[in-house]
């Protein structure tokens, strides 16, 4: 209602199977951006401090959230992502860990590639262009899938797929961006 949004790529994204939605994420808004005009429903992993807000704590979980404790490796919330991609269903995940200050593309962290390589489901890097100015346009763009496949056959790491995964973010960033 606020914002003029242009969604570029939206045929990108399967009709089923699981999918790993990667974003970059620059404002408190991304999560209900890149999902309010898909088709299919996202499921977001969201830190777990937002789940001890009074009004939070109800609400996420009805959307679809699904909490995660930051600063280490949260067994409990990889068990609970894989499990909903082996289901067939999209879960969204901004790799950088929190939101970008400088509106740059920050470092990818390893998680993402965890799910890439262990899921054998459909990566879509997305990219969120623009910045968020009252009745502005912002763009949200979906780009084809990544290729995992040569990653997974050469049981390639983690931080490999993140590299790939952020590489496919920053790709449509470069094209996009209307500064560059």
């Amino acid at each position: 209602m606020f914002y003029r949004v242009e969604i570029v790529g939206r045929e990108n994204i399967p009709n089923e199977g699981g999918v790993l939605l990667c974003s970059n994420h620059i404002h408190l808004l991304d999560p209900p951006l890149v999902g309010a005009f898909l088709k299919r429903n996202v499921r977001y992993m969201a830190k777990a401090e937002l789940f001890e807000l009074p009004v939070l704590k109800s609400l996420l979980p009805k959307l679809g959230a699904f909490p995660i404790r930051r600063g280490g490796s949260d067994r409990q919330a990889l068990r609970t992502g894989l499990s909903l991609l082996k289901e067939e269903e999209m879960v969204g995940i901004f790799p950088e860990g929190t939101r970008s200050k400088s509106g740059e593309l920050g470092k990818g962290l390893t998680g993402v590639g965890f799910f890439a390589l262990r899921s054998n489901s459909y990566v879509v890097p997305c990219a969120i262009v623009d910045e968020y100015k009252l009745f502005k346009r912002i763009k949200v763009v979906y780009g084809p899938p990544v290729n995992m496949k040569e990653l997974r056959e050469n049981k390639a790491s983690a931080e490999e797929a993140t590299e790939a995964i952020m590489d496919g973010i920053k790709a449509l960033l470069d094209k996009h961006d209307k500064k560059s």
